[in-house]
């Protein structure tokens, strides 16, 4: 019966290879089941290897499941054969994670574990080393899957004791590679809970250690350390609001990527070739006349070939290697050169697909570009990363009609990761729109393939689309309906409607459990009071302000930048106008050391150069003014244009320069009368009444469970903002003569 058994994988090895999974499972499976008649291993192993490829190649999870269940049945019989043993455990735990058994994947992990403990105690100093190493491997592998499913229930400690127990016996092992991935993951978990900064910084110093002393070629096989690595740096220093240091890694991170697609261009290439060449030495061994001589020669060369072009091609290991890969996304057969993996073998975990990591990368230049003004770059970045996005999602059959409840189960988690990815590049498309004034572009995005695809008989608009897209996956994206309500609020005060924007941001504000978050909307709500500019609004933006100034220095550099803002407003409307400046100047030097935003530094420098007006320091406003300008002119700001060039034009007449004066107020006029019309096409939308409407969104929630599993997609996200402007276009009080008729007693020369 044995020998019909070595037939039966032989066969299932021959149609595998032909990519024929539904004939290979027959196979196996003649072998499994209550009324089997071979031995117990070999029908273990036939399990094993059924459940192998159903989770690999199908949604079929509960059917791997029960082979799995039946092989641990087997194995309990069986006091040798640890290495299948904890291959069950490993399939096992990924099959009831796939099917959202929180509770009985924990049981499989922890069992797996204890038997590793159990085996690790009772093994003598005399046993082979490869079953040593064996345990060991085990051991990290098991410790990286309870860490993921720890993170996925919020239990953070927890999931840092795991990973450094796994880290324990990667340095057991002498395995730097190893012990990169678990000193990357510990890293990963500190910047997501945040709870101390000196153990992140202690985390990010270990992984420089560890990665900088590696040699080249080593660091060649593991592409995907490379990318977390380097993300994880980008990560610590957006939150750090270091924005220089950021981007340096984020050249590192797209310099690689160009090196990747051009190495996957040259193997493409090789494999073409590879192909031609096999093709034709098929039809010269196929002829009945070749010399057995030739014959053995093309024969040899021809297997050359052969395993050549398969190592090119090869899209998972042969079942005498079986990968211990941790489970994170399953059920998705890509090969093994569309993965980006964290370890070597037989640990060839990732933290995500390659195709995400390349939209990721585009994105984080777009984030880095954007307050820059460097639109045209951010425009390419968003249209390439939509369209890894789309080609990804249409994978998952998620189309236009696509809901939550149609997704498989298993699906959740991948479809999490492109979905958060699309609302991204949509929040920023809208950002950069309302940047250079395009209202209408901010909320359309008919240029991006990616729409025109999906949505060809409708002229969908950006915001609308991320509502759109909440509303039909408001599980995997319940994030996003506060991020919404405050793109809703920047675009209404962005056309003028200043009550409507303060509703949306007081709704973001009371959506949201993140404290900058709520903090950003409290002051983006006090600048839309402000900018109505009656005596009530001016009180209601007091009452938001003033507390936050107080609490100032508990906050970050982004959040300092923006409230040194609104309180320096909040002191010039008082005509408090030295204490204004002073505030206004720190303010404008953490926003310029730190965020790198050219857009917040423009309406900095435009306040400062009223306020150097207003205390007669004509000189030093001109100068502030025309940089203002400048960045104005270089984001496409038209707002903040005409709000300096009003400036600039009360400065000239104050002066008595005529010709500036008359030239000034041309080009202001002309920027108004673009604006102007560009707000007239915004409110003419169709979609301009419901994005401003004080109204929030609706949305059916799935089951607790579900949800929970819909966020483990995004358990290894960090908060990728930067800081925006805060959308001031009428907070200078209106100009008159009066600016240079002030009292003389509160003139001053402060430089900023």
């Amino acid at each position: 019966m044995e020998a019909a058994a070595e037939g039966l994988w032989g066969l299932a090895d021959y149609w595998e290879k032909r990519g024929e999974t539904g004939k290979a499972v027959k196979c196996l499976e003649a072998i499994c089941g209550r009324r089997s008649v071979f031995l117990p291993i070999t029908e273990v192993k036939s399990c094993v290897r059924v459940a192998s490829l159903l989770l690999k190649h199908s949604h079929n999870v509960s059917e791997a499941k029960i082979h799995l269940e039946r092989a641990q049945l087997l194995l309990k019989k069986i006091p040798s054969c640890l290495d299948l043993k904890c291959r069950t455990f490993s399939l096992l735990s990924q099959a009831y994670h796939l099917l959202g058994s929180p509770s009985l994947q924990k049981q499989a992990l922890h069992k797996a574990l204890h038997l590793l403990s159990s085996s690790s105690s009772s093994s003598s100093s005399s046993e082979p080393l490869g079953i040593r190493v064996s345990l060991l491997l085990w051991t990290a592998n098991f410790n990286s899957q309870l860490a993921n499913f720890l993170i996925s229930e919020g239990d953070f400690p927890a999931a840092i004791s795991a990973l450094e127990s796994g880290f324990s016996s990667a340095t057991e092992l002498d395995f730097p590679e190893l012990q990169m991935f678990f000193a990357t993951s510990v890293l990963h978990v500190h910047l997501m809970q945040w709870t101390d900064e000196t153990l992140v910084q202690s985390a990010l110093l270990r992984c420089d250690q560890l990665w900088t002393p590696l040699p080249q070629d080593r660091k060649d096989q593991c592409p995907g350390l490379l990318f977390y690595n380097e993300l994880l740096h980008i990560f610590y220093q957006l939150h750090i609001c270091d924005y220089k240091k950021a981007n340096h890694h984020v050249e590192i991170l797209d310099a690689a990527i160009k090196a990747s697609i051009k190495a996957d261009s040259h193997r493409t290439r090789d494999v073409h070739r590879l192909t031609n060449e096999l093709n034709a030495l098929n039809q010269s061994l196929s002829r009945p006349d070749l010399p057995h001589r030739d014959r053995s020669l093309l024969s040899s060369k021809h297997a050359n070939v052969q395993r050549h072009l398969s190592s090119l091609t090869r899209s998972s290991p042969s079942s005498a290697d079986q990968s211990l890969e941790p489970a994170f996304f399953g059920n998705m057969n890509r090969a093994s050169q569309d993965k980006l993996l964290l370890a070597p073998s037989p640990i060839d975990g990732e933290w995500l697909p390659k195709s995400a990591v390349y939209a990721l990368v585009d994105l984080m230049v777009v984030l880095f570009g954007r307050p820059k003004g460097n639109f045209k770059e951010c425009a390419k970045r968003i249209q390439s990363g939509m369209q890894i996005i789309q080609a990804e999602l249409l994978k998952l059959e998620i189309t236009d009609n696509a809901t939550e409840g149609d997704l498989q189960h298993s699906a959740i988690g991948m479809a999490g990761v492109y979905l958060v990815l699309l609302m991204q590049f949509l929040e920023n498309k809208v950002a950069v729109e309302l940047t250079r004034s395009e209202f209408v572009d901010a909320q359309e995005v008919g240029g991006v393939i990616f729409i025109v695809e999906l949505y060809p008989n409708n002229n969908y608009q950006a915001l609308v689309q991320m509502r759109d897209w909440f509303l039909r996956f408001p599980t995997i994206l319940h994030a996003y309906e506060s991020i919404i309500e405050m793109l809703r609020g920047q675009y209404a005060h962005a056309v003028g409607c200043y009550k409507e924007a303060a509703f949306h941001y007081t709704e973001a504000m009371k959506l949201t459990e993140s404290k900058s978050m709520q903090f950003m909307c409290q002051i983006y709500t006090a600048v839309s009071y402000f900018c109505l500019g009656d005596a009530e609004s001016s009180s209601q933006a007091l009452e938001l302000v003033g507390p936050i100034y107080r609490m100032k220095d508990s906050f970050g550099d982004r959040e300092q930048a923006t409230v040194h803002f609104a309180f320096g407003l909040l002191l010039m409307r008082q005509d408090r106008f030295e204490e204004s400046r002073v505030s206004l100047a720190k303010g404008l030097q953490i926003a310029h050391r730190s965020t790198g935003n050219l857009q917040l530094t423009a309406q900095y420098l435009t306040v400062l150069g009223y306020l150097a007006l207003a205390l007669h320091d004509t000189r030093q406003a001109k100068e502030i003014l025309r940089s203002s300008l400048t960045l104005g002119k270089t984001l496409c700001d038209i707002p903040t244009q005409i709000w300096v060039l009003s400036v600039l034009t009360s400065m000239y007449k104050g002066l008595g320069q005529v010709g500036n004066e008359m030239e000034n107020e041309d080009y202001r006029k002309q920027k108004l009368e673009e604006l102007q019309k560009k707000l007239a096409d915004a409110r003419a939308s169709n979609h301009h009444i419901e994005l401003i409407d004080k109204a929030r969104m609706n949305a059916h929630r799935f089951h607790e469970i579900d949800r929970k599993r819909a966020m483990e997609s995004q358990s290894m996200t960090a908060n990728l903002d930067i800081p925006e402007s805060v959308g001031l276009s009428n907070v200078l009080p209106t100009t008159s003569s009066r600016l240079l008729d002030l009292d003389s007693r509160k003139r001053g020369k402060k430089k900023i």
